[in-house]
């Protein structure tokens, strides 16, 4: 059975699974490079040009379903192109298609999975918006995944209706239990910090890193009982989707300086802090009340290394899977998944690894042959490298197809690569470290290794001045762990040249842009920034300027 998933707002990617194994997944950003392109039409392209063949099931996908001449015009593309009719797989499933990603990649056979999104589905009453999925706790059994929690928040100006709107959610899910509290969510309270730094909501990952720069007020409590405190908080005019601090919106700025860094770093300290352990809370609850200690950790909040590692610190006994594509992108992997349980209850293949989004080989016939041995003296000589090998990463983290590498002990690598990459001072650049020497540079968790970078690790004392182009202001990296593979193999050289296992290791694209896909987009790249060099491993090409 072949099933065709496509899902249409922000982040949209398209999947085909064939008898349970992915067969093709592509995300529109890498096509277009638009980061966080809607609507896969050059995704959908692609594949239909690839002949895969006869298709079962063809999935539409949005969180919002309200936006009927979308879907009919989606429906009328599909028809056209595939002959087939489109579904809508759009009701009340937006966080079912999370969890269902999360748990067939987890390996676990029993689990809880916990939901934390910004906006899931949207809950309609007579056909107008009424609520919206915020957090949903699911225990999944026996591939069978149902809901045991399902937070929401109301639509706005629909607190009158408040009680009718819970009445009726509570007959939806009659075998759940619902809170309905207010207008706000976990994540949407974190969002008013990224608000307060202009940047767009889903830009939640800026926050986290400016968040090491604060301090909290121990007074200034966000949640009251675990629901958060609606007086804290206000939405723009101009922007009835924007959450701000209340008070607050004249102080929105994108430039956060040296200057006046303090308070927009305090206000991301405290959305961090309080919401991390509003969710630590809910895990705790849960692990509890089931006695299950198999944990899976999806949706866009579960990409905040700084909660996971929050988490693995307070609950050591408990085994945590954090999907490394748990944001939307992830979302139609999740749903042809879930569909194809529904229709067949057959084995689902897990994703081996995260090099799943597709890429075809290309010819290159520019630059000078080169090997591993080259690259690693350039970057013992202080030089900046990009590595292209080949499918990318289907998530947004650089694993090493599509890196940046810079020696983490140069003093100066951040304001280096920050040449490169253009970003904003106060965000840290992650690292990448021979799997063996973790337990030598980073304090103990109860993990051992970090193959996705989905959590942040403290340096051991005093090391984090040895790499000061990785080590954060509050001495944490992100971290990936390698044990195979090209960039193992570099840090194998590099580490038997210099002592040292461990490297800078950041995504290669430049500011507002998504990971480069093709050679194209690498080498135009490499062309319009201070990159040093570029190597291409399959074909041992290296460019240099």
């Amino acid at each position: 059975m072949r099933i065709l998933a496509f899902n249409v707002t922000h982040d949209s990617s398209v999947c085909s699974l064939l008898n349970g194994k992915i067969e093709f997944f592509c995300k529109e950003e890498r096509l277009t490079g638009v980061k966080r392109d809607k609507h896969p039409f050059k995704s959908i392209e692609l594949y239909e040009s690839l002949n895969f063949g006869k298709i079962d099931h063809i999935l539409y996908l949005t969180p919002s379903n309200c936006h009927p001449d979308i879907e009919f015009m989606w429906k009328t593309y599909i028809k056209k192109k595939f002959n087939i009719e489109m579904e809508n797989y759009s009701s009340l499933l937006h966080h079912k298609c999370h969890a269902s990603l999360a748990y067939h990649n987890s390996n676990f056979k029993e689990s809880l999975i916990f939901v934390i999104d910004r906006n899931g589905s949207i809950f309609f009453i007579n056909s107008q918006p009424a609520a919206r999925e915020s957090e949903t706790v699911f225990i999944a059994k026996k591939d069978e995944i149902n809901p045991i929690l399902k937070n929401f928040y109301l639509e706005l100006n629909k607190q009158s209706e408040k009680n009718n709107i819970l009445s009726e959610l509570k007959k939806y899910y009659n075998n759940c239990e619902i809170n309905l509290d207010n207008y706000l969510g976990i994540v949407k309270v974190y969002e008013a910090a990224t608000t307060l730094i202009g940047q767009n909501p889903l830009e939640n990952g800026k926050t986290m890193g400016l968040s090491s720069y604060g301090k909290i007020k121990k007074d200034d409590k966000l949640f009251i009982d675990e629901v958060p405190n609606v007086n804290k908080f206000t939405f723009l005019k101009d922007n009835n989707s924007s959450v701000c601090f209340s008070n607050c919106e004249n102080k929105i700025t994108k430039d956060v300086n040296v200057d006046n860094y303090k308070f927009y770093a305090d206000k991301a300290k405290l959305v961090q802090t309080e919401t991390q352990e509003q969710s630590l809370n809910l895990i705790k609850r849960y692990v509890k009340n089931t006695g299950i200690k198999n944990v899976c950790i999806v949706g866009g909040y579960g990409l905040n290394v700084v909660a996971n590692n929050y988490y693995l610190k307070n609950l050591p006994d408990v085994n945590f899977y954090f999907e490394p594509v748990a944001d939307d992108t992830g979302i139609s992997v999740g749903a042809a998944m879930l569909k194809y349980k529904e229709e067949t209850s057959k084995k689902i293949f897990p994703c081996a690894n995260n090099f799943y989004h597709y890429y075809k080989n290309e010819k290159i016939n520019i630059g000078k042959k080169s090997d591993l041995d080259e690259v690693c003296n350039l970057l013992n000589n202080q030089k900046s490298v990009a590595i292209f090998e080949g499918n990318p990463e289907a998530g947004p983290r650089a694993l090493g197809h599509r890196s940046i590498l810079f020696d983490a002990r140069n003093s100066k690598a951040k304001n280096i690569v920050n040449e490169i990459k253009q970003r904003e001072w106060y965000r840290p650049f992650a690292g990448v470290i021979m799997k063996s020497y973790l337990k030598d540079y980073f304090k103990k968790l109860p993990i051992n290794e970090s193959p996705y970078m989905t959590v942040n690790f403290e340096f051991k004392k005093n090391l984090e001045k040895k790499f000061n182009g990785i080590a954060h202001i509050d001495n944490t990296c992100r971290i990936q762990t390698v044990e195979d593979g090209t960039l193992y193999n570099i840090l194998k050289l590099f580490n038997q040249k210099n002592n040292c296992p461990l490297l800078l290791n950041t995504s290669f694209n430049l500011a507002g842009k998504p990971l480069v896909h093709s050679v194209k987009d690498a080498i135009e790249t490499w062309e319009y920034s201070s990159l040093d060099a570029l190597y291409f491993v399959e074909q041992k090409r290296l460019l240099l300027k």
